[in-house]
């Protein structure tokens, strides 16, 4: 497992390095605007599997992807209401993230069988730059194997995993709330899990 300090190498060559995995199947843990991620490209099932697997979680629990951009969602969500939207051009990027109907071809391992699908747009961090700057879109499930407390650091995680990642982008210490989701039904914003964002911020 290869481990890149983010403060040593610069952000340039860790994305260099992180994106050249992510496209031969890798799986990286990386440092969000919140908490530590694990990643893989979210079209690529067998790197899916391997984090489900890495975290013993059900595959009907699905997983949440992160963007770069409104734009890179048409290929994965059928559309974005008007709330959806507003929400979104207010909050992203940042620690918001949305509930949306999944495209047919999204795998059952990211909507958990739902057909629905829960996305965001990361705030400003190493994976912002790395989603902007190659155009992908990857998953975004915290780094630690379910039932224990997420990473807040490279050390964790390598405890955590000490088999079967491939890379960790070590940005030192993260240790902010995840982020809050939602979800908008006939209109009206259901809150799932109150996070970063408080409740009363995104009421109108």
């Amino acid at each position: 497992m290869e481990i890149i300090k983010l403060k040593e190498t610069g952000m340039d060559y860790a994305i260099e390095r992180a994106n050249n995995l992510l496209q031969r199947g890798g799986v990286i843990a990386y440092p969000s605007d919140t908490i530590y991620g694990l990643g893989a490209l979210y079209n690529n099932e067998e790197a899916v599997k391997r984090i489900i697997r890495l975290k013993g979680r059900p595959e009907t629990k699905g997983i949440l992807l992160i963007a770069g951009s409104i734009d890179s969602l048409k290929g994965i969500v059928e559309g974005l209401s008007e709330e959806a939207l507003h929400l979104a051009r207010r909050f992203w990027p940042g620690p918001l993230t949305l509930i949306l109907r999944a495209k047919s071809h999204i795998s059952e391992l990211i909507t958990g069988g739902t057909g629905k699908i829960a996305v965001r747009i990361p705030g400003a961090s190493f994976a912002l730059e790395l989603l902007r700057r190659k155009g992908l879109i990857i998953t975004s499930t915290s780094a630690n194997p379910s039932g224990l407390p997420p990473a807040m650091d490279a050390e964790t995680i390598s405890k955590y995993f000490p088999d079967g990642l491939d890379m960790i982008i070590d940005n030192g210490i993260l240790s902010g709330p995840p982020s809050t989701i939602v979800e908008i039904e006939a209109g009206k914003i259901n809150i799932i899990r109150e996070g970063a964002i408080p409740i009363k911020d995104l009421m109108p």
